[in-house]
């Protein structure tokens, strides 16, 4: 591979079949939930940002919707089952070390389960809008739960 301008951009090219890697950006989608006692939110057990509070959220899989990937990441990280009721926003994140992600979030309504934090969140709680934990772990949820608390 060879670094060449490709589309604007150098990218990583294979000089011999013209082959062109793009680095695109990784699609994850998550749920804001709230509650009598504010909007649930999970601490991360693990780096990027280990032990700081985030949005219940992940990257997509291989052949799921955004929409079935944030149920999903909700169930697992947080014990609860929900509905969606709406697409709330979607979000360029560029402080994740791993990828460049989009996220999509939605607003969602709870229809069963019991709060327990599972697979890489260490605590799961409520937080009342007006005291959200300092340490939050992407700018992109801190951007979306400023413009959650804004629509009031």
């Amino acid at each position: 591979m060879v670094r060449r301008e490709e589309h604007g951009r150098p990218r990583a090219t294979c000089p011999a079949c013209g082959f062109i890697h793009y680095r695109n950006p990784v699609p994850a989608a998550g749920v804001i939930l709230t509650g009598r006692d504010g909007v649930l939110m999970v601490k991360r057990g693990f780096d990027p940002a280990a032990g700081a509070w985030c949005l219940p959220a992940g990257f997509m899989e291989y052949g799921e919707t955004p929409e079935r990937c944030a149920v999903r990441e909700l169930r697992e990280e947080t014990g609860i089952s929900a509905r969606l009721s709406g697409l709330f926003g979607v979000y360029a994140g560029f402080d994740d070390p791993r990828a460049r992600a989009v996220l999509i979030l939605y607003t969602a309504e709870r229809t069963g389960g019991r709060l327990k934090p599972g697979d890489d969140a260490i605590e799961a709680r409520y937080f009342p809008q007006s005291r959200l934990p300092r340490r939050i772990a992407f700018e992109s949820h801190r951007r979306a739960l400023a413009e959650y608390r804004a629509r009031g």
